[in-house]
């Protein structure tokens, strides 16, 4: 079927960073936009949107999704330079208040939400909610963008019942698949930081990753992203495939049904959705 809008008018989902080394996103069109964290430099950040005809200044607020280095580093410099709101629920705010990369540098720019209830700015809802993550707090978020649904789930250590209930009303997903269970153990990680990596409250692994969405996967779905690849414990090839063999026991033909992506951890890409 032929999508006659205005490339202008659609709905952009940029990556502009995906992995521990830094993320961000983007999601808008030519009314409305936001970015979901600022852990690569602004300078990176307006460039790499401005590749994809994004101008920063036209990104309206900054959604947090928790207080880890490689989702924050660079919030202040953001918000400082461009003067943009940034929305968190008020429990990880004050946890950036006293975060030795943001500590006092957003007063006057924060917002407050609070989770499980809608927030409206302008025709986009945008709902927070508890994920598994050993953060302060954090937060996945359920966006409804003039009625383009996302899920975005950026670092969770096991996949909850509400994780779930977002994925299957949502048409897109954004979904960790962190590591490779055979990599993580042979990989020279210390004992520890392996079971923090895969104990709950850490990362989800590409089996567990493509479990969830074979449970979570309805007709409505047209695009999966797999973000938050791991450098040293996973391979682009190894999530996709996992997934795949998911979805494809499933009876689901990736690429005729839906979409599956996998995000790079270094550079940036834009999907119209």
């Amino acid at each position: 079927m032929t999508d006659n809008r205005r490339t202008d008018e659609r709905v952009k989902f940029i990556s502009l960073s995906s992995g521990s080394s830094g993320n961000s996103y983007y999601i808008g069109n030519n009314s409305v936009s936001l970015l979901i964290d600022a852990g690569i430099g602004t300078r990176t950040i307006k460039k790499r949107l401005s590749e994809h005809n994004v101008d920063i200044e036209s990104v309206d607020f900054v959604l947090i999704t928790h207080d880890h280095y490689d989702h924050i580093k660079h919030l202040t410099s953001l918000t400082e330079r461009f003067a943009k709101p940034v929305y968190a629920t008020e429990h990880l705010l004050n946890s950036l208040e006293n975060h030795h990369h943001t500590r006092g540098r957003l007063k006057g720019y924060k917002r407050v939400l609070e989770k499980e209830v809608p927030f409206i700015y302008k025709d986009v809802s945008i709902t927070a909610f508890d994920v598994p993550h050993d953060a302060s707090e954090s937060l996945g978020y359920f966006i409804d963008f003039m009625g383009e649904r996302f899920t975005v789930i950026t670092d969770l250590g096991r996949v909850t019942s509400r994780v779930t209930d977002y994925c299957k009303i949502s048409e897109n997903i954004i979904i960790e698949s962190n590591y490779d269970c055979i990599m993580l153990e042979k990989g020279g990680y210390p004992k520890e930081l392996i079971e923090r990596i895969r104990g709950g409250r850490g990362h989800l692994s590409n089996h567990e990753t493509s479990s969830a969405i074979a449970g979570f996967y309805h007709t409505g779905i047209k695009n999966i992203f797999l973000c938050h690849l791991s450098d040293k414990n996973n391979t682009p090839k190894l999530a996709y495939e996992a997934s795949l063999r998911s979805l494809s026991k499933i009876g689901v033909r990736v690429g005729t049904d839906m979409n599956l992506y996998c995000l790079p951890r270094k550079d940036h890409i834009c999907y119209f959705v």
